[in-house]
């Protein structure tokens, strides 16, 4: 099939957690057989740090606005399905003019699942609305649970399906090199993480000075007191993630407040570290025993003392459990297998005319 995808960014992870995830998703989706179109709204920020600037597994086209898009209109119109992302700019005006034009399964993939609902609920979501909930065929969501009766019962999706994030397997890997790190964390600043980080690594590394720690990602303030024994590095390409985790005895998962109050939302960092099987402590949720076992496959930490405890003891077998589970439920192939199937069912359901999607809209 041919799929035609508007998306965050492909081109470049800085700063946002979309481009992994939809690299690995697509290229696996690629690798099956079918033809994508990625076209990503050409913002500075990602153009001055791009690190894909032209993949091999699909086609990536930028365009300057709203007004642009009219040159992918036969496109989007003869694809089997069009997909839109989460936190796409003007992402309201996108979804109405997909959901205007598209003659073939249109759905909604979202990252950011719990951010968007609270979003809606105040009335401040800028990238899609309840209407276009309901004119969009699935609703591909991050977190699964109840979310995915909410989002049908409250607002109006006629099919709403988990689509977790997932890993590249070949690019995330053990690697035999030295640990230099005995915690690390990868991410980009957020507010309502930062006493989780503080709390799991910050105050673990001022407990324990003799011990090395690493925190890597954008857009941490000026004022963040680090102890000494912190490294810092400002962005990490995906092309050294694997290194990264391979150098690490531990590394740490910390979840935003909204995915922890929706619960059954996992990081791709989690599925990251696990394929490259090394062990990981977590904050904890709702959940997350559904994706890997604690005590076996992942240590789940409330406080200092217990990651303080978690470093002193043997990880063991704990990383390469993990990677098993990755590997036989959370790579990119089993990912694209799943959106294919979805796909290939919703393309063969009785679907909204475009009129009846303008109205819903």
């Amino acid at each position: 099939m041919k799929l035609v995808v508007l998306g965050l960014s492909l081109s470049s992870s800085w700063g946002n957690g979309h481009a992994t995830t939809l690299r690995a998703l697509l290229s696996a989706f690629a690798a099956r057989g079918h033809e994508v179109l990625f076209l990503e709204r050409d913002q500075p920020w990602y153009a001055q740090n791009r690190d894909l600037a032209d993949p091999d597994f699909c086609e990536l086209r930028y365009y300057a606005d709203l007004a642009a898009l009219d040159g992918w209109r036969h496109e989007v119109a003869v694809a089997d399905a069009v997909m839109v992302g989460s936190y796409v700019p003007d992402g309201i005006a996108v979804g109405e003019w997909v959901q205007r034009h598209a003659r073939g399964t249109t759905c909604f993939y979202d990252i950011d699942t719990p951010v968007t609902l609270a979003a809606l609920e105040r009335g401040e979501c800028d990238y899609v609305s309840q209407g276009l909930i309901a004119g969009y065929d699935i609703y591909f969501s991050f977190t699964g649970g109840p979310t995915l009766t909410r989002l049908e019962e409250q607002f109006g999706s006629p099919c709403a399906r988990p689509l977790f994030c997932s890993v590249d397997t070949a690019r995330y890997r053990p690697l035999d090199v030295p640990k230099r790190w005995d915690l690390s964390y990868l991410g980009t600043y957020s507010p309502d993480r930062q006493p989780t980080l503080t709390r799991l690594l910050i105050e673990p590394a001022r407990a324990r000075p003799d011990l090395r720690f690493i925190v890597a990602g954008p857009q941490y303030p000026a004022d963040i007191e680090w102890p000494a024994n912190v490294a810092r590095v400002d962005h990490l390409a995906p092309a050294g993630h694997a290194e990264f985790y391979a150098s690490s005895r531990f590394t740490l998962n910390v979840t935003r407040a909204d995915m922890i109050a929706a619960g059954w939302s996992p990081s791709v960092r989690l599925f990251e570290a696990g394929a490259c099987a090394t062990p990981i402590i977590s904050d904890r949720w709702q959940g997350i025993e559904s994706v890997f076992e604690p005590g076996r496959e992942i240590v789940l930490a409330d406080s200092t003392e217990d990651v303080l405890a978690a470093l002193d003891a043997d990880a063991g077998r704990m990383g390469a459990a993990a990677r098993e589970t990755v590997l036989a439920r959370h790579s990119a192939g089993k990912r694209a297998e799943q959106l294919e199937q979805d796909l290939e069912r919703a393309a063969h359901a009785t679907r909204p005319t475009i009129e009846e999607r303008v109205v819903a809209s």
